[in-house]
């Protein structure tokens, strides 16, 4: 690796956010699931949950949307809730879930500054009853149309893009958050998956 591409790539892992992630349940489409990573991958996000319960394990996401997206995460996949929701709950602080209910709070009423793991649901049926009832509350994306619901990977992509501005503003990326040995397991990992035009 020449000192040049270690430096780009120090400068991307320094600014990954180890106090949020998505977690995708039961999503169906594995372009959905490509274009959540590319948007977890722009916001700074490393770490990535796929849950299927009610489909098999994906073997592969979406190529043509991911642009390789998922080379640069940490993707965890899970098909038993119980083990997922003990992984989740030992690393981040609130689990929030997506859906269009009365108790529901406006996504800009939610602080994204603290240790979070937002759940999305399939594109069929939204986020389980089993999961919502695990989680710590619910929030929906404000919308004036008729039609009340977003492909999930816009709903996940409106949410982290206002996540990305309030972090932004709390100085969130200009620390380093990721730590050994995680930092140097990632830099070595990234380092042999050859010269990519992303770091053109």
């Amino acid at each position: 690796m020449t000192p040049e591409r270690r430096e780009k790539l120090l400068s991307v892992l320094n600014k990954r956010q180890n106090d949020l992630t998505i977690v995708l349940e039961n999503v169906f489409d594995p372009h959905n699931i490509s274009a959540v990573m590319r948007t977890c991958d722009a916001v700074g996000i490393q770490e990535l949950y796929v849950l299927t319960t009610r489909i098999g394990p994906h073997k592969k996401w979406g190529a043509k949307s991911s642009s390789s997206a998922a080379k640069w995460l940490t993707v965890h996949q899970y098909t038993d809730v119980r083990e997922c929701w003990t992984v989740l709950r030992s690393r981040y602080d609130r689990i929030l879930t997506t859906h269009l209910s009365s108790d529901a709070v406006d996504l800009y009423s939610v602080d994204f500054t603290g240790s979070m793991a937002l759940v999305f649901g399939n594109e069929h049926s939204g986020v389980s009853d089993e999961i919502r009832a695990m989680a710590d509350g619910n929030f929906i994306i404000p919308q004036q149309g008729i039609i009340q619901s977003l492909n999930i990977s816009v709903a996940c992509a409106v949410t982290l893009y206002e996540a990305y501005r309030q972090k932004k503003n709390a100085g969130h990326y200009d620390q380093r958050k990721l730590q050994e040995p995680q930092l140097g397991t990632l830099l070595d990992e990234w380092g042999f998956l050859g010269e990519d035009k992303e770091l053109d």
